[in-house]
């Protein structure tokens, strides 16, 4: 008699996502044969024989910059809607994006489709009253940030620390990471500009990063910069809009890498803020919005006194941060030129993000979710 096969359907909108959901089919490839999977995410997702009925990973998008996706998205929620009432989906996976994955977990529920929320949505962050939807549509909620458990514990949610994927590659011995300053020169700081994955952080960042790393160049004459991007193709579109008179060098899909090897950098808000803090690397958080949109909406909206990860995770302002900031780059770089010019700040810095971050190393996020979903469809 022949095994049973399983289908798991897994769904990214995002590179983080499509990574993290990569890693999890390696995981459970690895422990079981009797599973196959399909999903929407993207090519990481695909190389490792995930099915995808659409390429959603690179379509992302942040508060006003999302309106003019909106009909593809329920256009997409639709056709996933039928395929899952098609039959043969035994459980669904949703990674991070609440805003699309909420829909395909609402649809899962009405079906009896079990679903795993792998990352937590940010609610305690923002729109906490979203706690009720998630309640209905969740059957195992993935933390990814210690706190989150007893956050969503409290509410009636089925919760469990998994670890942080992002730092799985660091191991649980951080100690190698710290950055001691004892032969820095200023005047030749090595300095990361990690400008996000996102079109729209393109747009709203990568100018101001250049500007701001020009600005310092005229006191550091001998600065350089080494510019993170995602894949190829994001890196030849930061390329198109590089500016007169920067200039850097390229590094595909590598923040840990750089934040390992540069003084100092400066990071687009998001999950490589963590990955930045892991390897030492003191920076300047940056996201740009709509000064219509925040004072309307987004202010009400977030319920944390931060809103950079890192800050939020330490409880206090660490590293600077600029979120929203809306015209002038002035404040934000002479908080840069503070920091590196102060070696000493740089060095105390280094050794509090590493504090900050290591009990959440190691803990092989992927595998653990993995195990959950094999007792779940058995």
């Amino acid at each position: 008699m022949s095994k049973k096969k399983y289908r798991v359907f897994l769904s990214a909108a995002e590179p983080s996502g499509d990574a993290h959901c990569a890693e999890l089919i390696k995981s459970l490839q690895a422990g079981s044969e009797d599973i196959e999977y399909v999903g929407v995410g993207g090519p990481l997702m695909e190389a490792v024989g995930c099915e995808l009925l659409e390429q959603t990973v690179g379509k992302a998008a942040m508060i006003y910059k999302a309106f003019g996706q909106i009909a593809h998205y329920f256009k997409l929620i639709r056709r996933i809607r039928k395929y899952f009432a098609s039959g043969g989906i035994d459980l669904l996976v949703v990674c991070d994006s609440p805003a699309f994955n909420f829909h395909l977990a609402k649809a899962a529920k009405r079906l009896g489709i079990p679903v795993v929320f792998y990352v937590a949505p940010q609610l305690w962050a923002w729109a906490p009253w979203r706690i009720h939807k998630l309640k209905k549509c969740c059957d195992k909620l993935c933390c990814i940030l210690p706190f989150e458990v007893e956050w969503f514990g409290e509410r009636g949610v089925e919760s469990v620390f998994v670890g942080n994927p992002l730092l799985d590659e660091f191991g649980d011995d951080l100690s190698r990471c710290r950055k001691d300053y004892e032969d820095y020169d200023s005047n030749r700081v090595k300095i990361g500009i990690i400008p996000g994955s996102r079109d729209a952080e393109l747009e709203s960042l990568w100018i101001p990063m250049q500007q701001i790393a020009i600005r310092l160049k005229q006191k550091y004459h001998q600065a350089s910069f080494v510019t993170v991007a995602v894949d190829e193709k994001r890196k030849e579109k930061l390329k198109e809009h590089q500016i007169h008179g920067f200039e850097c060098e390229y590094s595909v899909r590598s923040v840990v890498q750089t934040a390992r090897a540069v003084d100092f950098s400066f990071v687009t808000s998001g999950s490589a803020t963590l990955e930045v803090a892991a390897s030492g690397c003191p920076m300047v958080v940056m996201y740009q919005s709509s000064k219509l949109a925040w004072k309307l909406l987004g202010q009400w909206l977030v319920r944390t006194p931060y809103l950079s990860l890192v800050n939020i995770l330490a409880g206090r302002e660490m590293v600077p941060e600029f979120m929203p900031y809306f015209e002038s780059i002035d404040p934000i770089a002479e908080r840069c030129d503070e920091l590196v010019g102060d070696k000493n700040r740089l060095a105390a810095l280094s050794d509090e993000l590493v504090d900050m971050v290591e009990p959440m190393a190691g803990g092989r996020a992927c595998e653990k979710v993995a195990r959950i979903i094999e007792e779940m469809l058995r």
